[in-house]
């Protein structure tokens, strides 16, 4: 490589700054490489700051000293079980191996070197019934984080749309907090965490900005540079080997070459429209997504023009929501809609999924009915659960003075005011309340997985999901198919590399997390399981680059 063709060289240079970023840059810091993270936006942290903050990693040692029966075969079974064979390139039996093999030796070593892990109890595969499932929780975050331990790191990291400092572990436990003396406790707790907060003017963090601001602080004290307001406008490419990137930055236009690769770990495309309308399904919004603001799609694109195979393009991290008049980004209900006393209907007033399930089925659902459907709760539901950032009880006036929140005192105006079918949906309802009667949903199983339950309410009975919509007032709201991140792109094999149509190897070319054509294929079977991913196959990618194995 001729150096004076640059304006500055490293050994790996690392486009994006979300957890894959940071382990890769990590490991290559622990061998004598030198990595080079380049972020556009003015933050780090990518979409894991904002994310829930949790790999998926089965079989790993801290389950394993919690007593949680585990293995490689189980994890396997599982992935077979719920990804299936027609999860597309990305999703080959070689690179669902490569996870399996790679996670727990990964969170052993980031461990070694000082990251603090959290296993989130209860948070259960999201079909644990299936082979290989596990109900206690394959899922890894990290601990509360007071800010003030990071220092002037702290103005560097991404936030989420909302801190609250509330332990991973205990998501589903604070959701009842008007109903158990558990959540009441967790209530009291988070509350005296938010009064401390409020005095000292630094958040402490939980969830995604827990996890990046470790793994910020661990890449810190390694020496990773870190720059951020650095735009990559294309690869250089030499004799078909990736040896390079040009970037924009303060105006100015550098040349930055990468001796031993560069790896894309950039997001999805969930800010491009165009992108949206092009490959995905319809119809669609950028103001449905609560993805990064960094997910603009760009770098698939430079990578297709370098050649690169792409697939699961119709694909995301799905999250029903709805939208407010205040604006901004859909209000998310993965954990809201699980709760008893809503469902969720189509026009025709028939329900169309199990609303206690996955999310990302959830929101293929809608797409395989109307978008948008239809939300209905009653008022036991507004008085007991939280809505959205809401909390039990607090309904904002300005949502029903909109319409985007509709009130009524029967099911049949309900309807009316809606456009929904008043006889379908008074003949759906009645149905369900017999559900809930006997506890068994006989049409979506509501409730018969251990991941329905970790959001139920225990003190409803027989059936923690299970409530019935009898009690007035009751409410309706357009429910859209929102997203966290597009998980379809750039496909890649079993060591992160970037593969054309054809399969051969783009030499010098990696890629991983939401830039990429997902390992989990069209499902998500546990929480982190898109942020896992990231992780491990950045991990994998490091080692690659330097011959190593991982």
């Amino acid at each position: 490589m001729a150096a004076t063709t640059f304006d500055e060289v490293a050994d790996f240079v690392i486009v994006g700054s979300g957890g894959g970023s940071m382990v890769a840059a990590l490991y290559l810091k622990s061998v004598g490489k030198t990595p080079l993270i380049l972020e556009k936006t003015d933050k780090l942290g990518g979409s894991t700051a904002m994310s829930g903050g949790v790999l998926w990693v089965p079989n790993n040692h801290i389950i394993k000293a919690k007593g949680i029966k585990d293995s490689h075969e189980m994890g396997r079974t599982y992935m077979d079980a719920t990804i299936g064979d027609d999860g597309g390139p990305g999703a080959t039996a070689e690179r669902k191996e490569a996870y399996l093999r790679n996670g727990p030796a990964m969170l052993k070593w980031l461990e070694e070197q000082g990251m603090v892990w959290l296993h989130t109890e209860g948070w259960s595969d999201y079909y644990d019934d299936r082979p290989g499932g596990v109900t206690r929780s394959r899922s890894i975050g990290s601990p509360l984080l007071d800010s003030r331990e990071m220092g002037p790191l702290f103005d560097k990291l991404r936030l989420g749309p909302m801190v609250m400092p509330l332990p991973t572990d205990k998501a589903g436990i604070i959701g009842l907090a008007t109903r158990t003396p558990r959540g009441m406790w967790e209530g009291v707790k988070l509350l005296w965490r938010m009064r401390k907060v409020a005095k000292r003017g630094k958040p402490i963090l939980s969830f995604g900005g827990a996890l990046q601001g470790r793994m910020l602080m661990l890449a810190d004290k390694a020496g990773v540079d870190m720059r951020t307001g650095y735009g990559i406008t294309e690869l250089i490419e030499e004799d078909g080997r990736i040896v390079g990137v040009i970037a924009e930055h303060d105006g100015r236009t550098l040349r930055i070459g990468a001796r031993d690769g560069v790896l894309i770990n950039a997001g999805g495309f969930s800010h491009n429209a165009e992108m949206r309308r092009k490959y995905g399904p319809q119809p669609s919004s950028v103001e449905w997504t609560n993805a990064n603001p960094g997910d603009t799609g760009e770098l698939i694109q430079i990578a297709e023009k370098h050649g690169a195979a792409l697939d699961l393009m119709d694909q995301a991290w799905w999250v029903p929501g709805t939208m407010v008049p205040e604006g901004g980004p859909a209000n998310m209900h993965n954990t809201d809609i699980s709760k008893p006393h809503c469902i969720i209907v189509n026009r025709q007033g028939k329900r169309i999924l199990n609303e206690s399930g996955s999310y990302m089925e959830n929101g293929q659902r809608l797409y395989q009915n109307d978008v948008p459907a239809y939300v209905i709760l009653d008022s036991r539901h507004r008085k007991r659960y939280a809505w959205g950032y809401y909390p039990p009880g607090k309904t904002p006036q300005s949502w029903l003075d909109s319409g985007m929140m509709k009130k009524a005192d029967s099911i049949e105006e309900l309807a009316q005011i809606t456009g929904i079918d008043p006889v379908g949906l008074k003949a759906e309802i009645e149905k369900f309340n017999g559900y809930c009667e006997t506890g068994k949903d006989l049409d979506f199983n509501r409730g018969g997985r251990g991941y329905d339950n970790c959001f139920g309410d225990p003190t409803v009975k027989p059936n923690p999901n299970l409530g019935k919509i009898d009690k007035p007032p009751f409410y309706v709201m357009e429910m859209v198919p929102g997203d966290v991140g597009t998980s379809g792109g750039i496909v890649t094999d079993d060591k992160a590399r970037v593969l054309r149509a054809d399969g051969s190897v783009i030499e010098g070319l990696y890629a991983t997390g939401n830039s990429t054509a997902s390992v989990m294929g069209r499902c998500y079977p546990a929480a982190g399981a898109s942020i896992g991913a990231a992780f491990i196959f950045g991990w994998i990618a490091a080692h690659d680059a330097v011959g190593a194995n991982s």
